[in-house]
């Protein structure tokens, strides 16, 4: 699989929540082929290096909420149930900065070449975001003067009105005259 493939399916697996880019800990054990509990394990061991701003636990109303998302989509997400064979643990998600951690923590050399390749899809969507909010802009400025030039034929066809609406005699004529 080619690299440039490989970031446009890790790019995919980035979410947003609460207001950052993240990804499940479940997409990360995936992509460096270890199990969820492995990787959780590993974290826990090096628990400093993991602050709130690195990793964060969801709840369970985040939970249900992307379980629904993605059930439109395919029905490998689990129900979220807190007994049996649901969803028995929170799931964490990692920031861009905890994925670059977790490469530390999970010492391998796929470890390292997953990270290589997360790390350029986050740079690759924020690449994305930026065009986008370049776009918007641009779009809002044209908007504005096209806005601007709705006034302006309005207030031409108001002037060519009154015009018309004047009596002949009263209208002033263009040109030359004689007498």
């Amino acid at each position: 699989m080619s690299k440039l493939i490989a970031v446009e399916l890790i790019a995919t697996r980035i979410l947003e929540i609460r207001g950052r880019k993240v990804m499940l800990d479940r997409d990360l054990a995936k992509l460096y082929g270890v199990t969820t509990k492995r990787l959780n394990e590993q974290v826990k061991r090096n628990k400093r290096r993991f602050p709130e701003d690195f990793m964060f636990r969801l709840s369970w109303d985040e939970v249900e909420s992307l379980r629904s998302h993605f059930a439109t989509l395919n029905n490998t997400w689990p129900e979220v149930s807190r007994r049996g064979k649901h969803i028995k643990y929170l799931p964490y998600v990692f920031t861009e900065q905890g994925v670059a951690m977790l490469s530390s923590v999970l010492n391998s050399e796929r470890a390292i070449q997953v990270n290589i390749l997360i790390m350029r899809a986050f740079v690759r969507l924020r690449r994305v975001l930026l065009s986008h909010k370049e776009l918007f802009f641009k779009l809002s400025e044209l908007e504005r003067k096209v806005e601007r030039h709705d006034v302006d034929i309005k207030d031409i066809f108001e002037a060519i009105r009154q015009l018309m609406r004047l009596p002949p005699e009263h209208r002033k004529i263009a040109g030359f005259t004689t007498k």
